[in-house]
């Protein structure tokens, strides 16, 4: 049925909650998981007004902060999938909105089914930026597993 899952996180409690049911998910079919971290792009105007320069963004120290916060992401996943025998791949995405890495990766790595769960914001940022989720849900050419 499904030969390849993405698993979306990004490192929430409940993001671990949808990382459990898609390895479990996963383990059931023998199929082979991407496990897929965002990092969305450098919000400038507010770093801006706290002082930190602009051209931070374009340095090496950016991206390695950046890789950094994924790996403390990725590599606690990518134990769990190892420990249940799931083959998993770590895969991060910088510099784009979630919905968008999420379905780019799910068409780079010829995914047949994507699973997330249905919030990874809260206040605000969710009011701001929309569900990513529901933007998966309405981009996506191959099915969704939304988990709650």
């Amino acid at each position: 049925m499904y030969k390849r899952i993405l698993i979306a996180t990004d490192g929430s409690e409940l993001a671990e909650k949808g990382l459990m049911k898609g390895l479990e998910l996963a383990k059931d079919l023998d199929a082979e998981v991407d496990i897929v971290t965002v990092s969305e792009p450098w919000a400038v105007g507010m770093y801006d007004a706290m002082g930190w320069s602009v051209g931070y963004m374009n340095s090496p120290e950016y991206k390695a902060d950046r890789e950094e916060t994924a790996q403390k992401i990725l590599q606690p996943a990518l134990a769990t999938a190892q420990a249940q025998g799931v083959r998993a791949n770590g895969v991060h995405v910088l510099d784009r909105y979630a919905a968008d890495g999420v379905i780019d990766v799910a068409g780079e790595r010829s995914s047949d089914l994507i699973v997330m769960t249905s919030h990874g914001r809260r206040g605000m940022t969710r009011v701001l930026l929309g569900s990513q989720t529901a933007e998966v849900l309405a981009r996506s050419s191959i099915p969704v597993l939304v988990i709650r």
